[in-house]
């Protein structure tokens, strides 16, 4: 069964979450304050719902936290569940790297939907290691950039061009669907084909 975790300070948006959400045969964990649920990820859920406006520590401080210091594993989707349905939020939440973004009031047949197809698209991510090879020059690359190296100095280090570095990055990020070098480095650590 898998696991949601709904970060959502209204009691009563709460409560309908998890019985819609348990009646479709989720497991279900609510916090109502974002430094909960940054504690809570610690729990490790399977997909998170997070609200924007919280009265703490907003959703989208939320995301950034998670992908800046890899608090949730590649591929756990994060969902936006917001009365916010403006155009420049929802640049925003996409630009840090949200996987949907739902608007209240909630489509609750649209909302169990996408949870679906991310969680399913979540597990087809875990046979990805077969699927996802590097060059051993990509490999090098990566495991610098893993460790804090810029691309000039990673070309220093290989005694290469940086725009050689540059290519071999661009080609790494390419092949594992990311648009940061950190990103690429982080899924491929994650994956076992690179040691930081």
């Amino acid at each position: 069964m898998a696991h949601l975790l709904c970060i959502e300070d209204d009691p009563d948006t709460c409560e309908l979450l998890v019985e819609v959400l348990t009646a479709e045969g989720f497991g279900v964990s609510t916090v109502l304050s974002g430094e909960a649920g940054l504690s809570a990820l610690d729990k490790r859920p399977d997909l998170v719902l997070c609200d924007i406006d919280l009265p703490d520590v907003s959703g989208f401080e939320i995301l950034t936290k998670i992908r800046a210091d890899n608090l949730l594993p590649i591929g756990v989707p994060f969902i936006f569940l917001t009365a916010y349905s403006q155009r420049a939020h929802q640049l925003q939440a996409r630009q840090l790297g949200c996987d949907d973004y739902v608007t209240k009031p909630i489509d609750f047949e649209l909302l169990i939907a996408i949870i679906r197809h991310r969680l399913a698209s979540a597990t087809d991510k875990g046979t990805e290691k077969s699927e996802l090879r590097l060059t051993d020059r990509e490999g090098q690359v990566l495991t610098w950039v893993a460790r804090g190296k810029s691309s000039s100095d990673i070309a220093t280090i290989l005694g290469i061009s940086e725009r050689t570095v540059n290519f071999h990055l661009d080609n790494a990020m390419r092949k594992a669907g990311v648009a940061t070098r950190v990103q690429a480095a982080v899924k491929c650590a994650m994956l076992g084909l690179i040691e930081p």
